[in-house]
């Protein structure tokens, strides 16, 4: 079968820019900023993050680093609002102060981005850590010393710090909160 046959007795190409039907014309690769901006509407991204995002889909890094300036002066992308966010919402799944802290500094966060959103956190790491062991444990914990232990360990995974576990694991049945 020739060229000629495989069109109707139509010249190869004639028909070339034609639509067809079940195939989408190919998309313009996207460049660097439309990437980084993907990312960012999903969710919040620190500066470190989408450069590293953008690095592993091939976007060379003076090409990255230009888009994600570009974001940040456009206000999509902003290290404090994405740090606040961060705590907020590792805190509301009963995570503590210090696993919140570190994580904010393996996002490349310097001590004062991290200290200014740890401080916007309007909550009380002691009932956080008191409402994750009732969760946990119930009030049995009351009643059992291995029971407490395991509370303590778990709040210590969880990044509480030391008075804010034996806050959380002496518990006073009267008024449901420790000792």
């Amino acid at each position: 079968m020739s060229d000629d046959d495989a069109h109707d007795g139509q010249p190869a190409g004639l028909f070339d820019d034609a639509p067809t039907r079940g195939r989408r014309r190919a998309r313009p690769e996207p460049t660097p900023t439309q990437r980084a901006l993907g990312l960012l509407v999903r969710r919040e991204h620190s500066r470190k993050e989408l450069s590293r995002k953008l690095a592993a889909r091939g976007v060379p890094r003076d090409d990255a680093k230009a888009a994600i300036d570009r974001l940040s002066d456009a206000g999509w992308q902003d290290d404090a609002r994405f740090a606040e966010l961060l705590v907020r919402s590792r805190a509301e799944t009963g995570h503590g102060p210090l696993r919140i802290r570190a994580e904010l500094q393996t996002h490349g966060l310097d001590r004062d981005a991290v200290a200014a959103a740890m401080a916007t956190y309007d909550g009380q790491w002691d009932r956080l850590a008191r409402e994750s062991v009732e969760r946990r444990f119930g009030a049995a914990i009351h009643d059992d010393p291995a029971l407490k232990r395991r509370a303590a360990e778990f709040l210590i995974r969880r990044g509480y710090g030391g008075d804010s576990v034996r806050h959380a694991t002496r518990f006073d049945p009267d008024d449901g909160w420790g000792v």
